[in-house]
């Protein structure tokens, strides 16, 4: 085994995931890449691999039980995890909660807080009997807002803030620290989907809808997946020992509480 410590990250094959397993290399770690797309996970592995770190990859259906306990016993093959960061998510449905069917509303909460809640559960025991580990949950600026039409989204991302507050009082007297990122309107491929439908839909220029979405922020801009990124790797080191229960805006001075 390596003397390097382990992190695993869940939806690590694009966006805010890419960007956090890159930058945790960066740092010294070495990784498990865990999402449901073996091709997007391989492609960061070989990115790590490419600037001289280490990644593994395991395809996890967040979903699934199983899948979980199996990351969770690949990824402990290769030593003990110091880092465990919960970015997987999906957008759920759009629609005004009565015109939605349980099924959509199931599977929005099985990704964005059961499958959160299934990582936390097989990976503690290790961290627990180390007396030692950091689990950082990608929540967002949803979780302390409404939005509207997006009843199932807006209420998982709420549910991880209950569930990183409570877990950090249960957990931090064997030494472990459980906080919360709240980022908001991210740049990248996925931002741009929601700029795209929503002038199509409104009839007017992307460039418009973009406009408003970075006058939200006294910085007027959108917020960089690698600043998300960086705020992980403070919160996985030593610097961040202090530090728990917390939900760390980053996220442009869109929200400030």
């Amino acid at each position: 085994m390596s003397d390097r410590p382990l992190a695993v990250i869940t939806g690590a094959g694009r966006g805010i995931g890419r960007e956090i397993a890159l930058a945790l290399s960066a740092a010294g770690f070495e990784l498990v890449l865990a999402a449901r797309s073996v091709e997007e996970l391989e492609a960061v592995a070989g990115e790590v691999a490419d600037r001289g770190g280490q990644a593994w990859v395991v395809p996890t259906d967040l979903r699934e039980e199983a899948d979980v306990e199996q990351l969770a016993l690949e990824a402990q093959e290769r030593g003990p995890v110091e880092v465990l960061v919960n970015n997987s998510g999906i957008a759920g449905p759009s629609g005004m909660l009565w015109e939605l069917d349980l099924k959509q509303w199931e599977e929005t909460m099985a990704v964005n807080v059961t499958g959160v809640f299934l990582c936390c559960r097989d990976f503690l025991p290790g961290m627990i009997e180390r007396r030692r580990g950091s689990i950082i949950n990608i929540g967002s600026i949803t979780g302390k807002r409404p939005l509207f039409g997006r009843t199932p989204y807006a209420t998982s991302k709420m549910a991880l803030v209950g569930l990183t507050r409570t877990l950090a009082l249960e957990a931090g007297q064997y030494g472990i620290r459980v906080n919360l990122i709240s980022p908001g309107f991210v740049a990248g491929p996925r931002i741009e989907r929601v700029i795209a439908m929503q002038a199509e839909a409104r009839e007017v220029e992307p460039e418009e809808v973009r406009a408003e979405f970075e006058k939200e922020s006294p910085l007027r801009r959108l917020t960089l997946p690698e600043e998300v990124a960086r705020t992980v790797v403070f919160l996985a080191s030593e610097a961040a020992s202090g530090i728990t229960g917390a939900d760390v805006n980053v996220n442009a001075g869109v929200v400030m509480y």
